[in-house]
């Protein structure tokens, strides 16, 4: 991320920016800035992050991740 005119830099950000949109901002109205900077955070920490590959785990899902992590472990 970060190349000028990196394509792919803008697919990922437009991308997740179009899920943002649909799933938290589109919702409802807010009646405060700090109600939807909750809404987005949360959104982001329980939904987004918990749901998307990641690299650092192996292109693994959180969830599944922490599955693996915890059957090892326990084995």
């Amino acid at each position: 991320m970060g190349r000028v005119g990196a394509c792919q830099d803008n697919a990922a950000m437009e991308s997740f920016f179009a899920l943002l949109q649909k799933n938290v901002l589109s919702r409802q109205r807010w009646q405060t800035r700090e109600q939807l900077r909750l809404a987005i955070v949360l959104w982001i920490e329980r939904t987004y992050h918990r749901r998307r590959r990641q690299r650092a785990l192996g292109r693994l899902k959180p969830v599944e991740f922490e599955a693996v992590y915890t059957q090892a472990t326990a084995a």
